[in-house]
């Protein structure tokens, strides 16, 4: 092993390739914290997070001011043991997205940097369970998007290999009806539809929408209710047949315990960035495995495919490219599969000079010995 001696940040705004619009809200941009820590033997490994506009600096100033100088000295291969004493150390801001997201850019960074010295791929690293993940799209089934141009976007991805699509929901409800009943005639049966209502509706109206989507043969409905409210999700779930998935706005392993443990959910879609980091991501795909549930996580396709590839009870990967601005290659996709990368690391091949070329002015920092 050897000690942390350098910590680097910075900032890159991103904004998205297509218009992204869901039942609450629209993306304008992605804020993307991008840490560096260096060991003392020279190794380096890159982490990273994210918001949909709002937060970064706020994520810079907790990493820069507060979580930097702790891991200066600290043996970097302890990854464990570093996550818990950042996590006590900012318990006043915990458990929440700010810390969240801040304890992620370091956790991601940790790991790439063990994998890199242990020349192995993370997947492998973290447990070796699968070679491919079947994709899913949902960058063509947003809900501003006329059915015409959903149902042509899902085709194209059935045509590519791809197992599933997404469509987002929160239209009048027979609107929404229509809709997936529409792009389900178009791609027959045997292709996977799912959903989302990004925490829209209400407990009453989630029940009466589930009744009218069961038609289309929806793979799950995703977010139907606020992620605070365990208790609507038990109702949803014991009133439907659709399964329900939940994940991407919780930030603790033990609010995902709650779910599991309550049956108030059929999906787990655990957010590496939202749960802070590969460590905790790790443990609530493993007490998921537990209670015979899949993991299918939210967004952050380039690092979820090492993930869900090193444990077994991972389904799917959610297509929506992020990165292509910021790297050299994209994550390798084979016949509708997410193949995670063979190199060292989080396999994620970082075009630096690219990430200097958008980072946001005042963003950057260093904290050394």
């Amino acid at each position: 092993m050897a000690r942390i001696v350098r910590v680097e940040g910075l900032m890159v705004d991103l904004k998205p390739k297509v218009k992204r619009v869901d039942a609450i809200q629209s993306f304008v941009s992605q804020e993307t914290p991008i840490i560096r820590i260096t060991d003392a033997d020279g190794v380096v490994g890159t982490g990273y997070s994210y918001t949909i506009g709002t937060g970064g600096p706020a994520i810079m100033s907790l990493i820069e001011k507060t979580l930097a100088p702790a891991l200066i000295g600290r043996e970097a291969g302890m990854i464990e043991q570093i996550w818990r004493d950042l996590l006590f150390m900012t318990h006043a801001t915990s458990v929440g997205a700010i810390t969240s997201l801040a304890l992620a850019a370091i956790d991601t960074a940790l790991w790439d940097l063990k994998a890199r010295k242990a020349d192995l791929p993370v997947h492998i690293l973290a447990g070796g369970a699968q070679e491919k993940i079947r994709l899913y799209t949902t960058e063509g089934g947003w809900l501003h998007l006329p059915i015409e141009s959903i149902i042509e976007d899902t085709l194209r991805a059935k045509k590519n290999g791809f197992g599933g699509a997404k469509m987002k929901v929160g239209r009048p409800i027979h609107e929404d009806a229509a809709r997936l009943l529409a792009v389900r005639e178009a791609v027959g049966p045997g292709f996977e539809l799912f959903t989302d209502a990004n925490q829209a509706f209400s407990v009453d109206e989630a029940i009466r929408r589930a009744r009218h989507y069961e038609a289309a043969d929806i793979g799950w409905l995703e977010e139907p209710l606020t992620a605070d409210d365990v208790d609507g999700h038990i109702r949803l779930c014991e009133s439907t047949s659709i399964p329900i998935a939940v994940g991407e706005s919780l930030y603790s392993s033990l609010h995902f315990r709650d779910y599991l443990q309550r049956r108030a959910c059929s999906i787990v879609q655990v957010d590496v960035a939202r749960i802070g980091g590969i460590t905790p991501w790790l443990k609530v795909a493993h007490l998921a495995e537990t209670f015979n549930v899949v993991v299918c996580p939210h967004f952050l396709m380039e690092l979820h495919v090492a993930l869900c590839a090193a444990v077994p009870n991972a389904r799917w990967v959610e297509y929506i490219p992020q990165l292509d601005s910021l790297t050299t290659k994209g994550m390798t996709i084979a016949d509708g599969y997410a193949v995670p990368s063979t190199e060292a690391g989080l396999g994620i091949s970082w075009d630096f000079d690219a990430i200097g070329q958008q980072t946001v002015e005042g963003s950057t920092f260093a904290t050394k010995n």
